[in-house]
């Protein structure tokens, strides 16, 4: 893992962000930089929510295995859980290139993908084959809990018919499921966010489905404050479980110094963590215990993993951080958070969740 981050990364960093991701990919797929056996969590992460046990809080985000095809790969690597997508019903190519940009002065990266994907049932077939092969996973008894984003196609959509076929493909498969109205790649999408809208989603899930794996809303960070407790009390009432706190944003802090800092997309990294921390702390406030909360957005160190979790999270994900580090992200954040809690002389992490609110 040190050779990969000392030697190859810093190469990766030459070419074109999109060109160095599908390398990365095919690197993880062929098992380069992934142990043999999963690394042992210390059981003062261990983490329980929603029925699932997470040995560790920490998982990858949406966006870096949008077509499920690593993700034994990164459960090996040390990860919490994974979470694959966003998927689509019909494959689609995504926004015209180029796409992606990293911000190196910034730590951020800017992207305007666009659901690039190969459509949900050769998602669903991966994930088929993953739970056959050898050595045997099994749903709701892997190493980790998987997790599929999903997503509306630019065109042709219809958010009340195809959000539920989505779930009914993938069900059998997945420990639970992201509906993702918070992209601002896909336009219209970001409107789905409204409370009446996000009802009639959840409405026609729920008439579609009596049984399916829990449910989480992933948000953007530039909602208004006033629209956020009808958000919220709109995803209780239709029976989700958690919210993903938050997606990419369109603000431009005015510190931001690439030279890539006006390019069109969501912005992801270093410079989204003050607004993923308040809205985090907001949508903790008002959902008061009654959704499970995973954070998003600008997380670097083990301290900020605590930082959230005494927020309320009860589980984060992080995206641009491993893309600049690489595999060796997972076991120094691990050591960061253990040495913290040792000095604090906390226990396990239940004994600071919302301590900060």
């Amino acid at each position: 893992m040190v050779l990969l981050k000392s030697l190859v990364l810093p190469l990766l960093r030459y070419l074109d962000p999109e060109v160095a991701h599908k390398i990365a990919l095919e690197a993880l797929a062929w098992g380069v930089s992934v142990p043999l056996s999963r690394p042992k969590d210390r059981a003062a992460l261990e983490t329980h929510v929603l029925g699932l046990r997470f040995s560790n809080p920490i998982g990858i985000a949406a966006g870096f295995d949008k077509n499920a095809r690593v993700v034994r790969s990164l459960a090996q690597m040390g990860f919490g859980f994974v979470e694959a997508g966003t998927v689509t019903l019909r494959p689609q190519e995504g926004n015209p290139k180029p796409r992606l940009f990293r911000l190196e002065e910034d730590r951020a990266v800017i992207n305007r993908m666009g659901f690039n994907n190969q459509g949900v049932d050769r998602f669903a077939d991966r994930l088929a084959c993953l739970l056959h092969s050898k050595p045997p996973w099994k749903k709701g008894e892997a190493s980790v809990p998987v997790g599929a984003n999903i997503g509306i196609n630019k065109k042709g959509a219809n958010p009340e018919q195809d959000y539920p076929a989505l779930v009914t493909r993938l069900k059998p498969y997945v420990d639970y499921i992201v509906i993702n109205v918070s992209s601002p790649n896909t336009p219209g999408l970001r409107d789905l966010q409204n409370a009446t809208r996000l009802r009639k989603i959840l409405d026609s899930i729920a008439a579609r489905h009596d049984k399916h794996p829990p449910l989480f809303v992933k948000l953007a960070p530039d909602l208004d404050d006033e629209t956020l407790p009808d958000i919220v009390e709109a995803t209780v009432e239709g029976g989700v479980q958690g919210l993903i706190v938050c997606n990419t944003t369109l603000a431009r802090p005015v510190n931001l110094r690439s030279s890539q800092k006006k390019e069109v997309g969501g912005l992801s990294g270093r410079p989204l963590t003050p607004q993923a921390l308040a809205l985090l702390r907001r949508i903790a406030q008002i959902s008061a215990g009654r959704l499970v909360l995973v954070s998003c957005g600008g997380i670097e160190s083990g301290l900020d993993i605590l930082e959230r979790i005494r927020l309320g999270a009860h589980l984060v994900q992080v995206y641009t951080a491993f893309a600049y580090e690489g595999p060796a992200l997972l076991p120094r954040l691990k050591r960061e958070m253990l040495s913290i809690m040792l000095r604090q002389g906390v226990q396990n992490l239940n004994d600071i969740r919302g301590s900060a609110l």
